[in-house]
């Protein structure tokens, strides 16, 4: 295959697309490079790539040193002439656009930038999937679409339209304008919603690091609800090895669609939604606690309320993913845990 993937300095597009590259697939990556978080951690992630940072320039090409068969490229998706020329250089056959701003706290106090990044830049790339005949776009959603929804586990039949952050709000967006887009056009598009993805390489703003970085410094941690909260985390080798095994699996009109009771997760379009979490649910206390095993220290807690825009549980289920790609992830929160406290270590060396 020849894919097209946004967001290859990022936590999950980064690992995706060496995941790709070593099945032998060909990949043109995407990314802004912004200043969200530490650039240093994106360049280490280009870096594994073979991209020379110091040889990159906007909107030119990028030729890997360790992968022949990959090919980046700096660019905002918001900038529509320039993602129309690659995708008409490059010709993809597939597109998987892991490129967003993320994090619900940050919808807070930032709303505009979820607008523009989200919702803007994701028209950008389902015209250029139109407009090249691209052969199925996967795209990144959320299980913060949820919200208010407190039927758990979580299923992809279920509604989701009681958003309670913008973040969530710009991820169901892109649910519909996909829907939109497979029904006008006849183009193939999948959703994925990521259920709390966690590992090595993973963003400076997400709870795993944060608290590791915290301990090891001898600093107290903020524990929201008390600890109370229950998540599905997922390791990200999970996550990239389902992506791996939906991007082929392009989705037909399913003669299940029924228009006088719809279900949300298939339609009459070229069109799905799948979760992929861990199907466990795990109390965040219980996570601390694993995470102060494999440090060997323990952590100094503040106990907080529930954030806004936080929600107290998720739980995933897989099994439409099982049934269409016959894929569950696996991995265990201690495994992820201990392999992300060991890579932490060693690339900050601590």
């Amino acid at each position: 295959m020849k894919v097209l993937v946004t967001g290859t300095s990022g936590f999950i597009g980064s690992q995706l697309s060496l995941r790709l590259l070593g099945e032998g697939h060909e990949v043109i990556g995407i990314d802004n490079v912004n200043s969200y978080y530490d650039v240093n951690l994106k360049y280490a992630r280009m870096a594994q790539q073979g991209i020379d940072i110091n040889e990159v320039e906007y909107g030119k090409a990028t030729k890997s040193k360790i992968y022949s068969a990959f090919t980046f490229y700096k660019a905002d998706l918001t900038d529509k002439a320039l993602l129309n020329d690659i995708f008409r250089i490059e010709h993809p056959e597939y597109v998987c656009n892991l490129a967003a701003q993320a994090g619900v706290r940050y919808s807070l106090t930032n709303p505009d930038v979820y607008v523009k990044s989200n919702i803007e830049g994701f028209l950008h790339i389902l015209e250029a999937c139109r407009n090249e005949k691209i052969k199925h776009l996967v795209y990144a959603s959320s299980s913060s679409v949820y919200g208010l929804n407190k039927q758990i586990p979580f299923t992809e039949n279920q509604h989701t339209d009681h958003s309670i952050s913008l973040y969530a709000a710009s991820k169901k967006s892109n649910e519909m304008m996909a829907h939109s887009y497979s029904h006008l056009f006849g183009l193939p598009t999948t959703g994925l919603r990521f259920f709390t993805v966690y590992g090595p390489w993973s963003r400076p703003d997400m709870a795993l690091f944060i608290f590791t970085k915290a301990i090891l410094e001898g600093k107290p941690i903020e524990v929201f609800n008390h600890g109370n909260m229950k998540r599905d985390f997922t390791y990200v080798d999970d996550i990239v090895a389902g992506i791996s095994k939906v991007i082929p699996a392009i989705p037909g009109p399913d003669p299940r669609f029924d228009p006088l009771q719809p279900d949300p997760s298939f339609s009459s379009a070229p069109f799905r939604i799948f979760n992929i979490g861990n199907n466990k649910e795990v109390m965040l206390s219980e996570f601390i606690e694993n995470l102060e095993q494999e440090l060997g220290m323990k952590a100094e807690k503040i106990l907080k309320p529930l954030q806004p825009g936080d929600v107290p549980g998720t739980y995933a289920s897989c099994d439409y993913l099982h049934e269409v790609v016959g894929y569950r992830p696996s991995t265990s929160v201690k495994t992820g845990i201990r392999n992300f406290v060991n890579w932490y270590r060693e690339f900050y060396n601590v």
